[in-house]
């Protein structure tokens, strides 16, 4: 008696789905389904032209303000149109799924208003977010960093291609593209900001006279100098010193950033030549020239 009553209302509530299933109006659900997708569709459409026209009056400006040089730095000119282009596109992303939520039906209001618990879970999960905003904030206006810096951050050295509002990127010499939260840069080398001073070290043998290195090296020194602009002061002669093991002659040289491995490089090879001419022993060869 109990199982075929139970049969019963089973059959029964079988029966009602069906008819709810039967009574749907499937032209009216696909044609607001098309309608939605529309709307959907146009809003992508709407925010992809309002990004693009913003990206194009932001690069607008900038060049302008370029041409009637506003700002005197070129790389805190590409810095700060950077950092804007991010905050645009973050804040077009933020309107585009606001309104993406609303034509779907998500009560996004009535969801911000009664988030509560939500909130502040979002909230605590958040706090690496912020800290990234802050501190990218600061670096900003203390100006420790721009595009185009070289620097070494955390033994990460190499060129600043971007300063976000999240994330710093930082382009190895090798090619390597890191991406560094800016919460964690604590201390910052950069490499960009001062001339630079760089030791050009001749290593020369122990029977080698250091008056003939020394002259030289004078010798050599003169004719640099007018062919390197690049150059800040003039070269300093150190003099013998031990590098390791090893007997180098050294020459301190005060070059513009960034130059400083090719303005090394070009006096060396220009002291090993003028070595070289003059019979001058150094360290591999030491055991091949006669004394002087």
């Amino acid at each position: 008696m109990v199982i075929a009553a139970s049969y019963a209302q089973f059959n029964k509530q079988i029966e009602e789905v069906r008819k709810a299933f039967t009574d749907l109006s499937w032209h009216q659900i696909l044609q607001q389904f098309l309608n939605k997708l529309l709307l959907i569709v146009l809003t992508f459409l709407l925010f992809a032209v309002i990004l693009w026209l913003g990206r194009l009056v932001i690069n607008h400006l900038f060049l302008e303000s370029n041409k009637y040089q506003l700002l005197k730095n070129s790389n805190r000119l590409a810095t700060i149109r950077a950092l804007t282009l991010n905050i645009y596109r973050y804040t077009c992303y933020f309107f585009f799924l606001y309104a993406l939520l609303s034509e779907i039906g998500v009560p996004v209001g009535t969801l911000i208003a009664g988030a509560g618990i939500f909130s502040i879970a979002l909230g605590l999960g958040a706090q690496g977010f912020v800290s990234d905003l802050v501190n990218g904030f600061f670096i900003l206006l203390e100006q420790q960093l721009d595009v185009g810096d070289i620097v070494e951050v955390d033994n990460i050295k190499g060129t600043v291609t971007a300063l976000g509002i999240r994330t710093t990127k930082v382009t190895s010499a090798d090619g390597t593209l890191n991406y560094i939260p800016n919460r964690n840069i604590t201390i910052v080398r950069n490499f960009s900001r001062n001339d630079m001073i760089t030791n050009v070290d001749i290593y020369i043998a122990p029977n080698a006279v250091i008056s003939e290195v020394k002259d030289t090296v004078m010798t050599v020194n003169k004719k640099l100098i007018a062919t390197t602009p690049e150059l800040r002061d003039q070269p300093v002669i150190v003099g013998p010193v031990t590098v390791g093991t090893q007997l180098a002659f050294r020459v301190t040289i005060t070059v513009a950033n960034g130059s400083q491995s090719r303005i090394s490089s070009k006096f060396l090879a220009a002291y090993l030549q003028a070595l070289h001419a003059k019979n001058i022993p150094l360290s591999w060869e030491g055991n091949h020239h006669n004394d002087h």
